[in-house]
């Protein structure tokens, strides 16, 4: 390793004071905001649009102002995840690469990704228990497969907005948000794991 690679290094592993999380879906942008560890800011963005390329466009201009105004140190998104769907693939690959876009445009110079199972471990909303999905099934007897992955996939949901409003004292009831507060929150408290995954 070159002197100016184990600088680099060294520069990336050191915890930023100021952080912005990221969940971005087709359609919005949530945000959590970080400083010293301590959530500043929260909130939600909705792209305008039609389609997946003027939703991208709009996503970009509306992350940059974003990003300024809050001149984070570094930028943490939530990485995409496999979908079915190669259409929604495609157009959530739209939107963050203009959102990472925008990121650069405002001078965030530390951009990291993050898998959604490594802050949902850290913040104590792992994957339903076999027991847990028996008993989702017991309640609600002759739903589809689909159905059930759907009432999984709130409850977890739930978890993670219970878990946010808690440990933070807030009062969220958007799961973006709640996501993002957790991507922060994670980030905030594990900077090196990030660095190191």
């Amino acid at each position: 390793m070159t002197t100016n690679k184990i600088r680099q290094a060294l520069e990336d592993n050191i915890k930023p004071q100021t952080i912005i999380a990221v969940d971005a879906s087709t359609n919005s942008l949530a945000f959590s905001y970080f400083t010293n560890g301590k959530l500043v800011k929260y909130g939600k963005i909705r792209f305008n649009g039609t389609d997946a390329l003027y939703k991208s466009g709009d996503a970009c201009k509306k992350a940059i102002q974003l990003f300024k105004m809050v001149n984070a140190d570094a930028l943490v998104i939530e990485s995409a995840i496999y979908s079915n769907s190669p259409k929604t693939a495609m157009q959530l690959s739209l939107v963050q690469g203009a959102i990472l876009g925008a990121a650069q445009v405002a001078g965030i110079k530390n951009i990291k990704t993050i898998t959604p199972m490594q802050w949902q471990n850290y913040i104590g909303t792992k994957l339903l228990s076999i027991s847990e999905k028996q008993e989702i099934v017991r309640k609600n007897p002759g739903k589809s497969k689909s159905w059930y992955k759907g009432e999984e996939r709130k409850t977890r949901k739930q978890r993670t907005i219970d878990s946010v409003n808690k440990n933070f004292k807030v009062k969220i009831t958007d799961d973006d948000v709640a996501d993002a507060i957790g991507v922060g929150w994670y980030v905030s408290d594990r900077w090196n794991m990030l660095y190191n995954a």
